[in-house]
C-alpha cells in the first residue's frame, strides 16, 4: 500500500484529539482567510494525518442510536475535519493545482454506518446500523457482516481549495437559494466551527457538499496513483484534505465508506494557466491503469429503469434508475447471500460500482450496479447472523 516518496514537508498530531483541541493543524470551514499551515514548492510531497469523517466521534461499541443522536446534536457540526491548508509557492488564479495520492496507512479500525434518511432507498426499506470493522493485512472484516473481505481501495474522501472571497460569497448566495426551494445542504454555521471566529466561524463554507473548488467529493476513482486537478482560486491554492477511506463504492449509496483516520502521502503539483489549452472549471480526475472491471474479476450486476412495469416513472429519470438497481442487488444480496436489509447496505456502500449504463433510448434510462464476488471468496462460507429479526421488507 506504500509507496517510498520522501516527504518534504510533514503535518502530525495526535488524531485520537478532537480538531479543536489540536489548533494550528486544519480547519472545518472553507474561508479565504484561513491561514496557511506550510508552504510548498510545486512537486514536492508532503506527509499529512488526517482524521476520519466524524472526528473520532465513533468508538467501537458505539450503536447506530448513539451515533443518530450524535449527529442530531452538537457533535454533527464536528464533522469533515480538514488538514491543512498547504500552500503551493506560485499558484495563481486560473491555474490548476494537481494532487496525487502517493500511500495511505490506515488505523487499525474503522467504521460504516447506515443513515436511511440520506440514502436513495429511505427509512422504509432500512433502519440505521452502524458496524466496526477490523483491519488487517490489506483488508477490512466485521462480525456485524460476516463472510465479507473488502479489500482496501483507499482515497481521501475530501479534497479541495479554498474560495475566493468573490466565489464565497457566490456559493452562499446559490445554496441559500437552494435550501430556500427545499434542496438541503449544509448553511453557513459557527456551531463546532474551527476556526470558531468570525467571518470565517460565520460565513466559511460546510465542507460536506461537493463544489468547483473540490470538497466532499468522495469519488472512489482518487485511490492511489490517481491524480486529481482543481482550478486555483487564491493565490497559493491553499490545499486541504480529509475524509479518510479504507474502500468505498460508488457515491457511498447506501451507506458511508469504511472511515477510517490515515497517515498519507501526497504530491502537489502545479499547471500553469498560460500551459494550458483545457482549463477545467470543475475537479477532473486523471487515471492510470485503473479499469472498474478489471481482467478475470466475477462481478454481480442488477439493473433499474426510469420507468416500472406499470408505466410509473418519469422519461430518462436517473434517480428512479438508480434507485431500482439499488434496490435490486440489495433483493439479491437478502435473498441469495443471506443478508439483513441493514448488512447488504453497508456492503453495498462500501464495494459496488455505479455505472449510467444507456441514456439514449427513452424513454428508460438504464442504471447499472455491480459487485465484485471476489469479497465474499476471502472468508469462508458461513451462516450469516442478522442484526435484528427479519421485519419481512423483503
Amino acid at each position: 500500500m506504500k509507496r517510498t516518496e520522501q516527504p518534504a514537508a510533514t503535518i502530525h498530531f495526535d488524531r485520537a484529539l478532537p480538531l479543536a483541541d489540536t489548533p494550528g493543524v486544519g480547519h472545518n470551514r472553507w474561508h479565504p482567510e484561513i491561514s496557511p499551515v506550510l508552504t510548498v514548492r510545486p512537486g514536492d510531497v508532503v506527509e499529512l494525518d488526517v482524521r476520519d469523517g466524524l472526528d473520532g466521534q465513533i468508538s467501537p461499541g458505539m450503536d447506530a442510536q448513539a451515533m443518530l443522536a450524535l449527529l442530531a446534536g452538537t457533535g454533527g457540526g464536528r464533522g469533515l475535519p480538514m488538514t491543512g491548508p498547504i500552500a503551493v509557492d506560485g499558484a495563481e488564479p486560473g491555474d490548476l493545482v494537481e494532487i496525487t495520492l502517493l500511500s495511505f496507512e490506515p488505523s487499525a479500525t474503522g467504521w460504516t454506518g447506515v443513515f436511511p434518511d440520506f440514502t436513495v432507498l429511505g427509512p422504509s426499506r432500512l433502519d440505521p446500523f452502524l458496524v466496526t470493522w477490523t483491519i488487517e493485512d490489506g483488508v477490512a472484516r466485521t462480525e456485524a457482516v460476516p463472510g465479507v473481505a473488502i479489500p482496501a481501495r483507499p482515497l481521501l474522501g475530501l479534497v479541495g481549495v479554498a474560495p475566493s472571497r468573490e466565489s464565497l460569497a457566490r456559493i452562499n448566495e446559490a445554496e441559500a437559494r437552494s435550501a430556500a426551494r427545499g434542496g438541503g445542504g449544509k448553511r453557513p454555521s459557527a456551531e463546532g466551527a474551527v476556526p470558531d471566529h468570525a467571518p470565517i466561524a460565520t460565513d466559511g463554507l460546510h465542507p460536506e457538499p461537493s463544489r468547483r473548488i473540490g470538497g466532499n467529493i468522495d469519488l472512489n476513482l482518487l485511490g492511489l496513483g490517481s491524480r486529481l486537478l482543481l482550478p486555483v482560486d487564491v493565490p497559493g491554492a491553499l490545499v486541504s484534505v480529509g475524509d479518510a477511506h479504507f474502500a468505498q463504492g460508488d457515491g457511498e449509496s447506501l451507506a458511508s465508506a469504511i472511515e477510517v483516520s490515515a497517515r498519507v502521502r501526497l504530491r502537489l503539483d502545479l499547471r500553469k494557466a498560460e500551459g494550458l489549452a483545457w482549463k477545467p472549471t470543475r475537479p477532473a480526475v486523471e487515471i492510470d491503469d485503473r479499469t472498474p472491471l478489471q481482467t478475470g474479476r466475477r462481478w454481480i450486476a442488477t439493473t433499474g429503469l426510469s420507468l416500472d412495469e406499470a408505466g410509473r416513472g418519469d422519461a430518462l429519470d436517473l434517480s428512479a434508475a438508480l434507485r431500482g438497481a439499488l434496490d435490486e442487488l440489495v433483493g439479491y444480496l437478502v435473498d441469495e447471500r443471506g443478508f439483513a436489509p441493514e448488512q447488504a447496505a453497508v456492503i453495498v456502500g462500501v464495494a459496488a460500482e455505479l455505472r449510467l449504463s444507456q441514456v439514449v433510448n427513452p424513454p428508460n434510462a438504464m442504471v447499472t450496479a455491480l459487485l465484485p464476488l471476489e469479497i465474499f471468496d476471502a472468508c469462508p462460507p458461513e451462516a450469516q447472523p442478522r442484526p435484528g429479526d427479519d421485519d419481512g421488507r423483503r
